[in-house]
């Protein structure tokens, strides 16, 4: 997840940005840089890989200036280049970004069919080119930007400087966090109250929407119709824990809210949306010629691999076998030549996962592995690495590492379908289309928070709880299951919506919360004709469903979640987010440690 840092300070501020960006690093990045006003222009520096060849540049050619602004950047939009590293800078203005433009091509056609061209890949330079155009035009900064941000579709966080104007930072959030801080004749702009905290220990945190102008003297924030608006300033030097969580109580709310950013700058590494395909890397081997595809993963990684078995079956016409890591080598399964294994971790250095790949190397199959960590175990050993560019996950029970492996998951059979020769190019630029569509569909999803919340004590009162669902809703019924077993330690479990007569409905009755999991589409009536089935024995349904489902079948409920209408393909994405929230208000209701549920570790390394 990219970094930014922004300094208004009495002396020169190069130092204090570059310790700022290490202070991000764990955020994750593969290019930095930095920018200062010296005499009223920009100088700027930018390196390729970690912040120790930037430092080295500036050793060599040192960087004066009294204001700037810093990045780490995640390779998204463009390969991790020095001209697609920020700043970016176009006439008079000079910025940097976390997050996604999701409407960056319609802005780019605009700003090209004007004859303005662009020096990167990266869809930050067209919020540059917008502003600087405006700036063209005769408005001053303040007023440029005003003009610019509502053309902004997506989840962003930008800091911008201006030529000639020694004494401004402007800084916007939506969906990104930004943080302003408070200093005595300075004053800070931040991803995160870590990268400032050397420096102030006063904080406040823009709101969604928000945007402020800071000065050395003051600062100015303004809400999203542009009125003045005040902001909670706290002290963040408790601990750096306290620190790192921002405004979230635990680590797991941070996390669930920094869905729609992760996952776009995710899929930003596996999307051409100028060209309409799906980009994995290269892999050392013939997508074309994979017979078979052996998933094999843990936990919720195993349940992104339930999913993804769908998506590769439906669309590269693949069969698709799928293991609990722990079972797999034991059963001795046949692996036949033109295999390829495909592994899931968060870590990539899960025991029972990481000797599965093993056996699988050493049965001839081809491997790929789709990681959090890239210079993990399971990375290294690959014929193919997909990294999630999910950040760190402090939180032991997995939220935004599910979403970004189910991203890549996504991208990776839409990859497969065409290597295949089973996804002709108009519908995968469909496909492309609706993947761009999913970070906006989870900031839709994670409006609905507060609802979910006050909900939470239906669930919390219970000793068990049930969730259903059919096809890919199935696995995010399974999801859904264990999130709240392992932070509310209420015994749930998840079942398909038909096995349901099968056995389980002898546990119903008006003390079991059965949570159904149901967008409308083409298995929306055979799941309500199971809701029904419980509902006449006395289960208290919570029904999770779009609109039009909940029209349909909401009558039923004690209580309905409303998701966002959204393609089929990415609905186990955005319905992940209701039953991570549903399970999170249900442990804080209870009391349970969140972020370190008992006896569970963030990552397993013993079978």
């Amino acid at each position: 997840m990219c970094g930014i840092i922004g300094i208004l300070g009495k002396g020169d501020v190069t130092d204090q940005l570059v310790a700022g960006l290490r202070r991000l690093e764990y955020r994750g990045y593969d290019s930095a840089g930095v920018c200062t006003i010296v005499d009223g222009h920009f100088d700027r520096r930018r390196a390729e890989g970690k912040l120790d060849n930037l430092a080295k540049k500036l050793a060599i050619d040192p960087l004066p200036g009294h204001i700037g602004i810093a990045h780490t950047r995640w390779a998204t939009h463009g390969a991790p280049t020095e001209d697609n590293a920020h700043p970016h800078i176009v006439g008079d203005v000079t910025l940097v970004h976390n997050g996604i433009i999701e409407n960056f091509k319609e802005l780019r056609d605009e700003l090209s069919a004007e004859g303005r061209s662009f020096a990167s890949q990266t869809d930050t330079e067209v919020v540059a080119h917008l502003v600087a155009r405006e700036l063209e035009r005769g408005k001053g900064p303040i007023e440029a930007v005003k003009a610019v941000l509502p053309r902004l579709h997506g989840a962003f966080a930008l800091a911008m400087m201006f030529k000639g104007h020694d004494n401004l930072l402007v800084g916007a959030r939506l969906g990104a966090p930004l943080v302003v801080g408070l200093g005595e004749g300075e004053n800070y702009l931040g991803s995160d109250a870590l990268a400032l905290a050397p420096m102030t220990q006063k904080i406040a945190y823009l709101e969604e929407g928000d945007w402020a102008v800071l000065s050395r003297e003051k600062i100015e924030i303004f809400d999203r119709d542009n009125k003045p608006v005040t902001r909670e300033v706290t002290l963040s030097g408790v601990s750096g824990a306290m620190i790192d969580k921002g405004n979230h109580r635990h680590f797991m709310q941070k996390e669930i809210f920094e869905q729609p950013v992760v996952v776009a700058q995710t899929l930003q590494a596996y999307l051409k949306p100028l060209d309409g395909k799906v980009a994995l890397p290269i892999p050392e081997f013939d997508l074309a010629e994979v017979k078979r595809v052996t998933i094999v993963a843990c936990g919720t990684s195993y349940y992104a691999g339930l999913v993804a078995k769908y998506w590769f079956e439906k669309f590269a016409r693949v069969p698709v076998d799928i293991d609990v890591a722990s079972e797999f080598r034991y059963r001795e399964p046949v692996l036949e030549p033109g295999g390829l294994a495909l592994f899931i971790s968060q870590s990539g250095e899960t025991a029972d996962t990481l000797a599965a790949l093993r056996h699988c190397r050493a049965e001839g199959q081809k491997i790929a592995v789709v990681v959090n960590v890239p210079t993990s175990s399971m990375a290294r050993e690959a014929d193919l690495l997909l990294p999630t560019n999910a950040g760190p996950e402090i939180g032991v029970a997995s939220t935004k590492a599910f979403t970004c492996q189910l991203a890549v998951l996504a991208a990776f059979a839409a990859n497969l379908a065409r290597a295949k020769g089973k996804m002709p190019a108009d519908e995968e630029r469909e496909i492309v289309k609706h993947l761009a569509e999913a970070p906006a569909a989870l900031n839709a999803a994670l409006a609905h928070d507060e609802e979910i919340e006050k909900m939470a004590p239906l669930v919390a009162a219970a000793r068990d709880v049930l969730y259903l669902g059919r096809g890919p809703d199935y696995p995010m019924a399974l999801e859904g299951a264990l999130k709240l077993k392992e932070i509310s330690y209420i015994h749930a479990e998840g079942y398909a919506a038909g096995e349901m007569k099968h056995g389980p409905i002898a546990l119903i009755d008006d003390s079991v919360p059965v949570i159904v999991i149901a967008p409308s589409g083409p298995l929306f009536e055979k799941t309500v004709s199971n809701m029904q089935e419980v509902a006449a024995r006395g289960g208290r349904i919570v029904l999770i469903s779009d609109a039009a489902g909940i029209a349909k079948a909401g009558e039923g409920a004690v209580a309905t979640i409303e998701m966002p209408d959204c393609h089929p393909l990415i609905q186990p994405l955005v319905y992940a987010v209701p039953v991570q929230l549903l399970a999170y208000h249900v442990a804080v209701a209870k009391g349970t440690d969140v972020d370190q549920p008992r006896n569970l570790a963030k990552s397993v390394t013993v079978e």
